[in-house]
This record gives C-alpha cells, sequence and structure tokens, in this order.
C-alpha cells in the first residue's frame, strides 16, 4: 500500500522546492523504496526543476495527441490501451524515482469513457510505488478531477503574509472533503525572524494547523540556488516527526 503526499497551495509560494525537499528526505530515510513524483501543476515546473521539458502528458493521451515511444501494440482493450500509454509517458529520474505528468485534466462530471478509464489507470500506478508525492495545482480538486484517491498526508504551502495565511485557510476548506482521514496542515515558507510575530498573531485567528517552517533563503528566491537546498531539507526534517508518515524504514 503506497503512502500518498499532496503538496498544495497558490503557485510561487514554494511548492515545487518543498515537493523536492520530501523527495530529497524519503530518498534518505527510505533508499530502497519505490516514489512517485506526480506533477499535477499546469506550470509543470516539477519536471523543469530537474532539467526536464516533459511534453508526453496524460492530458495528451486523452487528447490523442501523445507520440508513444514505440508502435501501439494491437489487440488491447480501451482500459489495457490506457494503462499502456500511461506506462509510455513515465519518466525514470533514477533507480527507484520516477515522474509523471499530468497537465490539463477532464472535468469529473465528463460522462466520456476515457476519464474512468485514466482514473483506474492512475490508481493502478499510485498503488505500485511506495511512496507517491503530488505536486498540485491550488488544492485538490483539481488531483480529484483526475484520479480519485486516498490522500495521507496533505501539505498546504503559504507566504507569510497576511493574504496567503487567509487563502490557506481557504485552500484546507476547498481541500477537506478530498482528504478524509489524512492528515493536513499549513507549511509557512519563505519565513524571516521579523514575520514571527506577525504570524503568531494571525495564526490565533485562523482555524488551520501549522505543521512546520521554513526559513525565507535569499539565493533561492533570487533563483541562483538549486531547489535541492540543504537548508529547506533541514527545515523539513525539524517538522518532518509531526507527520503521519513512517518516521525511519524497517
Amino acid at each position: 500500500m503506497s503512502i500518498k503526499i499532496a503538496v498544495t497551495g497558490k503557485s510561487g509560494n514554494g511548492k515545487t522546492t518543498i515537493t523536492k525537499a520530501f523527495l530529497n528526505i524519503i530518498k534518505e530515510n527510505f533508499p530502497d523504496k519505490s516514489i512517485l513524483l506526480f506533477d499535477n501543476d499546469l506550470t509543470g515546473e516539477l519536471g523543469h526543476s530537474f532539467g526536464l521539458d516533459i511534453r508526453n502528458t496524460i492530458y495528451g493521451i486523452r487528447s490523442g495527441k501523445h507520440e508513444y515511444k514505440t508502435g501501439i501494440p494491437q489487440g488491447m482493450t480501451k482500459h489495457e490501451y490506457v494503462e499502456w500509454a500511461i506506462e509510455d509517458i513515465i519518466v525514470s529520474l533514477s533507480d527507484n524515482v520516477d515522474i509523471i505528468v499530468s497537465w490539463f485534466v477532464g472535468a469529473k462530471d465528463c460522462r466520456c469513457p476515457i476519464t474512468g478509464q485514466i482514473n483506474d489507470a492512475c490508481q493502478k500506478l499510485i498503488e505500485r510505488y511506495d511512496f507517491v508525492i503530488f505536486d498540485c495545482e491550488f488544492d485538490l480538486k483539481y488531483l480529484n478531477q483526475l484520479v480519485d484517491t486516498d490522500i495521507d498526508l496533505t501539505l498546504v504551502v503559504a507566504n507569510p503574509t497576511i493574504d496567503s495565511l487567509h487563502l490557506a485557510k481557504r485552500i484546507t476548506e476547498f481541500s477537506a472533503k478530498y482528504a478524509v482521514g489524512g492528515q493536513m496542515g499549513v507549511i509557512i515558507n519563505k519565513v524571516k525572524n521579523e514575520d514571527i510575530n506577525l504570524i503568531a498573531e494571525e495564526l490565533k485567528n485562523a482555524d488551520v494547523e501549522v505543521l512546520g517552517t521554513v526559513p525565507y533563503i535569499e539565493e533561492l528566491a533570487a533563483g541562483t540556488l538549486d531547489r535541492n537546498s540543504i537548508i529547506v531539507n533541514d527545515a523539513v526534517k525539524q517538522f518532518y516527526f509531526r507527520l503521519n508518515l513512517p518516521q525511519e524504514n524497517r
């Protein structure tokens, strides 16, 4: 059974950086476990952060515009074809780490068969991995339109401003029905020392659980620091113990 982590929040708040930090920590703690990175953000930034320009997406399968690596096998049912096509677009990052990109997704109420076939194929794919980390588009609704899967941990990434904290509260409310039974909380990113009092005061009035904070890093904000930042990784390690995730390799 896979452990599923969803990283949500407004674009620009650092979702991809946080996603990569969790990838690094899971790789360090569980070197033999398989990990799938599932890029559900329309920007496709997660793939770009690895130096990849991934053009083959789940949307390409849905729209019929995907360019397959090999010839399409004959004699498959439609379900078998979609499962085969999903396999064809997976990109291997290392021995135990893969990435797949969704891009546009169909409406949940679409009655076309391909919607259900993609949902089923994604479910099968997800359950093959020990860990799945979703880099999401804003909240869990967009992910749920693609695949109806249980989420063990939902992280809402926010900046240390009043507007961003209020938006994080709204995102948790929007996402709650899609994360039933799973842990959900806010990570406040790009925190400076002078932000602490503002955050503390604002959280008195906000009914959200803050799971951790990540410090402001000038080089990262300027785009001159690699997103595999040791500082970010160390910050996430400081609150990893609070999360409903495996804590050590057994």
